[in-house]
């Protein structure tokens, strides 16, 4: 039987978590499954925290993370051909059943999809679920009417995954772009990669109590969640939009209903696993023709799969600028 090297994430006996580099064994096909060979994967905030074995996120151990996979098809009955570049997407990839970090992954075929055409295999893992849900949120805020001339957009995590693409996303599109972060050490990335202007997180968050703020935003993209969507929501200008991704910042949403009843502010919830087929599809396609982004590759670092426990701690510390690509095959 061939073994193939993962990152494997278990509970010991005396209850502490180990994550080591393993060789397992790859186990026959199961009918109904599709085998693909993994050529990349990418490391996602979401990844390092199954790696550390996170409840909220591995569903169970031993586990293998990894919610992005890029490869091609080796193996079992698939509406796509053997040798067929394709994207792995579902919502228990990586943290309910064993997900990237391998070389093999067998999945349902209902969890495939093709690599759109424009894209490579480095592009589409290097864009993965963090590009996907930074077009999701521009999108958005497209779909329900921001312009560039709804004035200025903020975005905040700006030096993570999601937020780097929403900035070059929205500067393509022609939008003035803040960026938020707590790393002014990147600030002349960030004006390469498209903003406008760069900011300290702690300019975003106003922790006082009033109901509504100096309207100031014409749209945003936050990936942070917590006081600094709070702060957002209330400096919003009128019939402005934010679209909300994560909650690094905090899950508790404090505000009252003024800035949607008194400026008609919305706020658009994004959730990039619960996606239906033919709007993942859409999207990506999307992506790879009028949204396409220049140069993705170059916000790769690619490692191979012994570096992942460095990678993984230093995306834990918030140091991370750009991309890790786990190169498997």
């Amino acid at each position: 039987m061939t073994n193939q090297k993962v990152l494997q994430v278990e509970k010991l006996p005396d209850g502490s978590i180990r994550r080591s580099i393993c060789e397992r064994p790859l186990s026959p096909l199961q009918d109904g499954f599709v085998r693909v060979r993994v050529a990349y994967s990418a490391l996602n905030f979401k990844d390092a925290l199954a790696a550390t074995g996170n409840p909220g996120v591995a569903k169970h151990l031993p586990l293998v993370p990894g919610i992005d996979a890029v490869g091609e098809i080796v193996e079992g009955e698939s509406r796509f051909s053997t040798g067929q570049s394709v994207m792995v997407a579902h919502p228990d990839f990586g943290t309910a059943v064993d997900g990237g970090f391998a070389r093999f992954v067998d999945v349902p075929d209902t969890w495939l999809y093709q690599v759109p055409e424009g894209l490579s295999n480095l592009d589409a893992v290097t864009l993965g679920t963090a590009g996907f849900t930074a077009a999701q949120c521009v999108e958005g805020l497209v779909k329900a009417g921001i312009s560039p001339d709804s004035g200025d957009i903020v975005v905040t995590g700006a030096t993570g995954g999601v937020g780097i693409f929403a900035v070059m996303y929205l500067k393509q599109l022609g939008f003035s772009v803040v960026a938020s972060t707590g790393k002014l050490i990147r600030e002349a990335e960030l004006k390469r990669l498209g903003a406008a202007r760069v900011v300290h997180r702690d300019e975003i968050i106003d922790e006082s109590t009033r109901p509504l703020l100096t309207a100031k935003w014409g749209g945003a993209v936050d990936t942070v969640g917590g006081k600094t969507l709070s702060s957002i929501i209330r400096s919003t200008k009128p019939h402005c939009v934010v679209t909300a991704c994560g909650l690094v910042g905090g899950h508790e949403l404090n505000l009252t209903v003024y800035p949607f009843i008194l400026r008609g502010v919305s706020l658009i919830g994004i959730d990039s696993a619960l996606v239906s087929a033919a709007d993942r599809t859409a999207l990506w396609n999307k992506m790879s023709k009028e949204w396409r982004l220049g140069d993705v590759e170059s916000l790769a670092n690619v490692i191979e799969i012994e570096g992942l426990e460095n990678a993984i701690e230093t995306i834990l510390q918030g140091q991370v600028f750009g991309r890790y690509v786990i190169k498997l095959s």
